[in-house]
């Protein structure tokens, strides 16, 4: 009797043991996939420059100034740290929405700082961008969100913010030297004027504009970041300084598949000469910060014999890797 008690629980033992074997290497198996947690490019207001053959990201993050991130693929990128470091430009806080454009062989990098538009200079995307006269834009206004438009002639123009009544859309032409605005040229380009913008507060900005068929079309953002009602909406010109006329249609893109917050976003061309959209979304459904950066794709549909711009829903989440 004894025996064969013992004899059945060496037999349980055995059993468990084996059991307990079995289950640890699924559970193991488990943990090992749950730990694979993908890291998004931490970035809001993105921005992407397609030079020989690689994609620099820069965006508003970091508190010291501007990073930039590189890609082959669009899909998995790596931090470079600082392209422009407070040390080297005017202001030493609030560095926001960096666009970068090659001209002349030099790399321009317009961008927001302590709510003022500046622009600073490198010899390479990676930077260091530099201001030799540490001063903003347009010294005594704050405005935001400076994005710069050359156009077939070679004439510069830059779009910003202005602060009246909320944020609005304005440009004005640039001296020859890109970087000096010409306030006597500066003129309204759109403000809060739909529904759809006026979820809260009144916002109209981050605009991005490019010339298609003839046509001017400018992407821009209704209502505040912290909104999960943040959106882009477009508009259309047959001049450069307006009038500009937005789409009946807008936001033509809002809460994209699981997303929240999409906006402040901007247009480049892939290696391929594809049109793509790049923006940023808040972290999550509970969470605003940090804000991660997503590409999509943009695509024109005849409407009345018109090209109406659309951005495709489906889209690539920056992953951030070591």
């Amino acid at each position: 009797m004894g025996k064969k008690k013992i004899s059945t629980g060496v037999w349980l033992l055995g059993l468990l043991i084996v059991f307990c074997s079995y289950t640890g290497v699924v559970g193991a198996k488990n943990r090992s996939k749950t730990k694979t947690v993908t890291k998004s490019v931490p970035l809001g207001d993105p921005f992407i420059l397609l030079h020989d053959g690689t994609y620099y990201a820069y965006g508003t993050h970091a508190a010291d100034g501007i990073e930039v991130y590189t890609s082959k693929d669009l899909r998995k990128w790596k931090l470079h740290g600082l392209a422009l470091h407070k040390d080297d430009v005017w202001a030493d806080s609030r560095f926001w929405a960096p666009e970068i454009y090659e001209i002349d062989g030099k790399f321009y990098m317009y961008y927001t700082a302590d709510e003022h538009i500046c622009v600073a200079i490198a010899d390479s995307p990676l930077g260091p961008f530099r201001q030799n006269e540490k001063k903003p834009m347009v010294a005594g206004e704050k405005m935001i969100d400076s994005s710069l438009f050359i156009d077939e002639d070679g004439k510069p123009y830059l779009f910003f913010v202005r602060f009246n009544d909320g944020n609005n859309v304005w440009v004005a032409e640039l001296e020859d030297d890109y970087m000096t605005i010409k306030t006597e040229t500066m003129r309204p380009c759109i403000h809060v004027s739909q529904a759809w913008e006026e979820v809260w507060p009144r916002v109209n900005e981050g605009s991005y504009v490019l010339k298609h068929n003839g046509l001017y079309y400018m992407t821009y953002s209704g209502n505040s970041f912290e909104s999960p009602f943040y959106g882009i909406g477009c508009a259309t010109a047959t001049d450069i300084m307006g009038e500009w006329t937005k789409y009946q249609e807008n936001p033509i893109l809002q809460k994209p598949g699981n997303l929240q917050g999409v906006g402040h976003s901007a247009m480049f061309r892939d290696k391929k000469g594809r049109l793509r959209i790049v923006y940023h979304a808040h972290k999550d459904k509970e969470h605003i910060h940090p804000r991660g950066m997503y590409i999509g794709k943009v695509y024109f549909e005849k409407v009345d014999g018109i090209d109406r711009m659309r951005i495709n829903k489906e889209y690539i989440a920056a992953e951030l890797v070591e």
